[in-house]
């Protein structure tokens, strides 16, 4: 094994986990099964994630004398924090449905294990967030990762940015056409 190829491979992931999280679109990672190493580090690149009963994630980098180099320890950390990201990569933890939700590492957990109804399950579970006009859906996604990956004073003036893509556009003069309420 030589030094260049690992770090080839690892350039190679983290441009490509980096690409599916910017995406200009909500993704969701359905995990079925195991989800172990580096498909754990998948699973932090897309913005939720949900587990059918019977599936783990596991960071067991430890265990073969790594650490993550996807990306995916950088993500844990921001979407757990420090300290739970440490006792998960140290303690190579098996993390089941129940535990992943408690942690906030998971959206929920699907009623069903079988391919199919887990598929469809996930789809009618995304649908509550990506119902509405793409162009706004599209913006929202922008907003959040532009406040998740740039400081504070750069991620505001990309809020801006977008705002002024969506004030006045189709979805907004429909939105006060309609008079719509907030319930």
């Amino acid at each position: 094994m030589h030094l260049q190829d690992g770090m080839d491979m690892c350039m190679f992931m983290q441009n490509t986990l980096t690409r599916l999280m910017r995406l200009p679109l909500i993704t969701v990672a359905l995990i079925q099964g195991k989800a172990l190493g580096g498909g754990a580090e998948l699973t932090t690149a897309c913005d939720f994630r949900l587990m059918t009963p019977e599936s783990e994630v596991r960071f067991v980098h430890k265990q073969m004398g790594l650490v993550p180099g996807w990306g995916g320890a950088a993500r844990l950390v921001q979407i757990l924090g420090s300290s739970p990201t440490l006792k998960l990569l140290s303690g190579a933890t098996r993390i089941d449905p129940e535990s992943a939700l408690h942690m906030g590492l998971i959206e929920a957990v699907l009623p069903s294990s079988s391919e199919a109804h887990s598929l469809e399950e996930t789809c009618t579970w995304l649908k509550h967030y990506t119902n509405g006009p793409v162009e706004v859906i599209q913006a929202i996604k922008r907003v959040v990762s532009g406040g998740r990956e740039l400081h504070l004073e750069a991620a505001l003036r990309t809020e801006k940015e977008i705002f002024g893509t969506v004030w006045g556009g189709p979805a907004n003069l429909q939105a006060l056409a309609q008079r719509t309420k907030h319930k």
